[in-house]
């Protein structure tokens, strides 16, 4: 298994997985690590689930060591998966800190290289869950983030940009409706921002547009209910 760090954003991460000659790649940013040994235990459990695609790790954000809510909400996952996992099924991770099977990842096409970074992961675990694979947070993996103090001013846009393409790409027309109207409505100067953004791709989100396997979308709907 190799690390493999991109705080780049999404082409940066798949072109490091194309490069990578390992089954299984660990992803980090610059600021994230690895605890001893959280590796390892990744590996093993790859090894004794084939399906699994995905291990979300339990990140600890430094300097205070408090668990990323993220985290939290992952372990509290109502999905319920149809074969053994090491921990809660998911269908979301943090790039910072994640282990993938490298296979699965490219075959599904890698992270979308038009989002960038930030809320890149949403597309990619849809469609690695679309493709058959697991994903799951897993409690004993344990990465380390230590993030700059403050907010980078122009990824609230583009987070609600990449939140926008990944409905437009994936989810049903009705969902899509509602997710657009509410992120004009309610959302500030970001949330338009990103939505003009987000309009600007709508030739190539409707070449590229697909709707999910119906379980894959049950699924989102039961977290989206859960929130």
């Amino acid at each position: 298994m190799i690390e493999l760090e991109a705080d780049a954003g999404s082409a940066a991460r798949t072109e490091g997985l194309l490069a990578a000659r390992t089954p299984l790649v660990a992803l980090t940013d610059d600021d994230s690590w690895w605890a001893p040994g959280a590796l390892r235990l990744a590996a093993e459990m790859f090894d004794a689930h084939p399906t699994l695609g995905l291990i979300a790790a339990r990140i600890i954000v430094e300097p205070d060591g408090r668990l990323d809510p993220t985290c939290a909400l992952m372990r509290a996952s109502p999905l319920r998966a149809a074969v053994a996992l090491p921990g809660p099924p998911v269908l979301g991770f943090l790039a910072c800190a994640a282990i993938v099977r490298r296979d699965a990842v490219l075959a599904c096409g890698g992270f979308h290289p038009r989002y960038g970074f930030g809320g890149e992961e949403a597309l990619l675990a849809m469609d690695l869950a679309s493709a058959g694979w697991d994903l799951a947070y897993v409690d004993d993996v344990v990465a380390h983030h230590h993030p700059a103090p403050g907010r980078r001013a122009w990824i609230g846009a583009r987070e609600q940009r990449n939140r926008l393409w990944s409905a437009w790409l994936r989810r049903p027309l009705p969902h899509v409706a509602r997710l657009t109207a509410g992120q004009l409505a309610g959302s500030g100067a970001p949330g338009r921002r990103g939505l003009v953004s987000a309009l600007a791709g709508i030739p190539w989100v409707l070449r590229e547009r697909r709707l999910l396997p119906p379980q894959v979308e049950q699924h989102l709907r039961q977290l989206e209910g859960s929130a």
